[in-house]
Formats: C-alpha cells, structure tokens, sequence
C-alpha cells in the first residue's frame, strides 16, 4: 500500500508537537537538576522554545535564564552537556532519530523591551495620543 503524502498543515502540526515534547522533556531535566553541571545548577532556566527542523533532525532550543544573568556561560555549559541531553530526549522520546540539539540565547525579551521603550517614548505618545 503507497505512503500517504502528508499536506505542509500536517507536518507543521507535527513539527510543533515534537518541538513542544522536546521543550518539555529538556525543562523538566534542567529543572530537577539531572544534569550534573555546577553552572546549569546554579542557575534557573527557562526554555522558551523548540524549533524542529522539517526532517525533525535538528532542534534548535531556546533558553533563557531567569534573571538574564551569565547568559554566555549557562550556553557553554548547556553546549558542553548536549549529548548527555540528546541521549535522555532520544530515549524519552522515541522517535526513529534522535534531534541534535542546538542551544541558542532566546532574544524575544530583549527584542520586546525594545519595542516597549520604542513605544514609551514622548516623541511616539504625542503622534500616538488623540487629536
């Protein structure tokens, strides 16, 4: 019997939940402190998060820690302990191939704050206000 051919909404569907399951699975390793890393223990994550590529290959993950502090040296740490993390997600999560996790600075806060000062700003609230 032929193999269904899958519409894009299928697959983006698909995408999200996988990329959600991943989002989840790493959260709840980081936030019972699984990974033995003094940096990642010393700090809250948030992981904001999970891009899949198409093939579900590559997850890219975004993290945050709370407080905004060392965000350089908690992505060093979390690079460090990837295949530890890619191990525990390929085996919780048992898809046919395990995702490469990719970390990166979640920046949607900072772009936010931005736009937020952007707004406040007298020059804009005086085009913004009523006539």
């Amino acid at each position: 019997m032929p193999r269904q051919s899958q519409g894009n909404e299928d697959r983006s569907v698909r995408l999200l939940k996988v990329g959600e399951r991943v989002r989840h699975l790493l959260s709840e390793l980081l936030s019972r402190q699984q990974v033995h890393d003094d940096t990642l223990t010393a700090h809250t994550l948030s992981v904001t998060e999970v891009r899949m590529s198409p093939d579900l290959r590559i997850a890219k993950v975004y993290v945050k820690p709370l407080l905004g502090g060392d965000e350089e040296e908690v992505l060093a740490a979390l690079r460090r302990n990837t295949a530890f993390l890619q191990r525990e997600v390929a085996q919780r999560l048992g898809l046919k191939f395990a995702p490469k996790l990719r970390f990166l600075a979640d920046e949607s806060f900072d772009e936010a704050d931005r736009i937020e000062r952007l707004l406040n700003d007298p020059k804009v609230v005086r085009d913004l206000g009523e006539e």
